[in-house]
């Protein structure tokens, strides 16, 4: 798909706000789609994966319409691949020489491994934020919606020692402090969004996501209310008030992630346009536990005949050893090298069909609810935007490709 350079403003007076979103798109084709792409990626020895991401997002950025207008997305598998590149030989030698220094230190100061290996981890720290917001901008920077770019500002670096700092306060006020790390950062990334030639502009206050907390507060208080019931003697009650409380705080996790969501979209602005998100915890929380649920047993056919096809390669003293000695030989006669060759198979048809359902039955579902909530405001205001120039960001997602932090959509 090539880009196209239109620089004006979009003619919009077929476009009358409040513009509600749309999605377009069918599991079927998706799984098709992820299934056929895994597997030039696995005969591919993963060069395809590049190419495999691409086609996935170009599907997902197409379902998705504003107005019924779709979305494009227009980045390129090659300049990935290239990227990636360059970034695995980047980290190589920043991995290798920041971990040869502190071995030597962790050895000649302290006579043991154990800080080199904690300080080598959280050398790594600030460059995975990094690559997450390298990712983001060059997502953005390759999407595209009335013909118009979206792009996001440099500024990774920054990110990475904001967050680094957040996550610091959140972790010392045992969790108390989230809701200022949910709101700084997601402000940091949207007031250097821009939609052409506009701004983007985080509002609100960081204070209002508390409100998103209130199933982990009441868990919380559950589950101290539970230990104290456990340590007076009470144990059938305690145990019971346990569960309830994990129960309750997983789904104050999804509670908090998708109703700070719709907060946050709430209180973002573009130059008079503003967006309201109507989005559901509990459905969330249902697509997550069907579809990985359903996934996972239908995934548990292949991973049982690589068990009956490893069982085939062992030898009887090692069945004995296994207590299975009676276990039919199904392949009775076959050359060992068809019997691993099956195996592998078996091995890589695990992933790939997991793989290819969790898009069907858990990405896509998410993206579709959170799509059909999204509403804009204001849409009379976009015929005054204009394009933004291109930005090439040679490296796209590099740093986030070697360090498996944009491994999802």
């Amino acid at each position: 798909m090539t880009e196209t350079h239109h620089e004006g403003p979009w003619d919009a007076p077929t476009i009358q706000p409040p513009l509600t979103t749309e999605f377009h798109g069918t599991r079927s084709g998706l799984f098709a789609l992820a299934f056929k792409t895994g597997v030039l990626t696995v005969l591919t020895l993963g060069v395809y994966r590049f190419w495999m991401k691409t086609r996935l997002r170009r599907w997902y950025w197409s379902a998705i319409r504003i107005g019924g207008l779709p979305m494009e997305y227009v980045g390129d598998p090659l300049e990935k691949l290239l990227g990636f590149l360059v970034a695995v030989v980047i980290l190589a030698f920043y991995i290798g020489v920041v971990n040869l220094l502190l071995m030597f230190a962790s050895f000649a100061l302290l006579q043991g491994n154990t800080a080199a290996y904690l300080l080598s981890f959280i050398g790594v720290v600030p460059i995975w934020f990094y690559a997450q917001y390298r990712a983001r901008r060059y997502v953005l920077a390759r999407t595209r919606w009335l013909g118009l770019r979206f792009g996001l500002e440099p500024g990774a670096w920054g990110y990475a020692f904001r967050a680094m700092g957040y996550w610091l306060l959140m972790l010392l006020s045992a969790g108390l402090l989230w809701p200022l790390m949910t709101f700084r950062l997601e402000k940091y990334q949207t007031d250097r969004t821009f939609f052409g030639d506009r701004r983007m502009a985080q509002g609100g206050r960081w204070s209002m996501l508390y409100r998103s907390m209130k199933w982990l507060f009441f868990a919380a208080a559950l589950a101290v209310a539970a230990t104290f019931l456990l340590a007076v003697g009470s144990v059938a009650v305690g145990i019971i008030g346990c569960i309830v409380a994990g129960f309750m705080g997983a789904f104050g996790f999804v509670y908090y992630k998708v109703d700070s969501l719709r907060r946050l979209t709430a209180t973002k602005t573009l130059d008079g346009i503003s967006l309201t998100l109507k989005a559901s915890p509990m459905r969330i929380l249902w697509i997550h536990i069907f579809g990985y649920t359903l996934a996972g047993l239908v995934a548990m056919v292949p991973i049982a005949v690589l068990g009956l096809l490893f069982l085939q390669l062992q030898s009887l003293e090692t069945l004995v050893d296994l207590g299975v000695e009676d276990f039919p030989v199904l392949l009775d006669g076959a050359n060992r090298w068809v019997i691993i060759a099956l195996s592998v198979m078996s091995y890589f048809a695990i992933f790939l069909v997991w793989s290819a359902l969790t898009h069907a039955l858990v990405t896509m579902p998410v993206i579709r609810h959170y799509a059909r909530g999204l509403t804009l405001q204001g849409a009379d205001l976009l015929s005054a935007i204009r394009q933004r120039p291109r930005d090439e960001h040679s490296e796209a997602e590099g740093f986030a490709e070697a360090l498996d932090v944009a491994a999802s959509i």
